[in-house]
């Protein structure tokens, strides 16, 4: 019997490839279907069956924009609930900066905009505690 799991849940909503390198666009400002295939390189037909799922979730909503002269269009935003998986995908950028860039280094700085220092996804309990990334602090109980 499958474990009854919210990150089976999540992956499930986006867990592909495409939705979550579409979502690193819109985090990135690009809300536009033409702008987000071409910085992800995702297929068209693959491209529009992601957003829309990201849409049916609740994760996107798409908002009316009309350029002068032009016919009325549709970009991407976040949604409150898609504003609250930036540090899901900030963990992922920082494990793959940690553990995949080439000697270059990380491809993307991403910095506080406030005062400029480094951004990094953390754990902390809800009494502020910071826990180490590796795990051994945390303690699961199924409901």
């Amino acid at each position: 019997m499958a474990r009854n799991c919210s990150v089976a849940a999540t992956l499930e909503l986006i867990g592909e490839q495409w939705s979550l390198l579409a979502l690193r666009e819109v985090f990135l400002g690009v809300r536009r279907f033409d702008a987000i295939q071409e910085a992800t390189g995702a297929p068209r037909a693959v491209l529009v069956r992601r957003l829309r799922g990201l849409v049916e979730a609740g994760i996107l909503e798409r908002r009316d924009y009309r350029e002068p002269g032009a016919r009325t269009r549709q970009e991407y935003r976040l949604t409150a609930a898609g504003r609250e998986l930036q540090p899901v995908l900030t963990a992922l950028m920082q494990w793959g900066d940690k553990h995949l860039a080439g000697p270059e280094g990380p491809p993307l700085a991403v910095t506080h905009a406030d005062c400029g220092a480094p951004v990094r996804a953390t754990l902390c309990c809800a009494a502020g505690h910071h826990l180490e990334d590796t795990g051994r602090e945390l303690t699961a109980t199924p409901r």
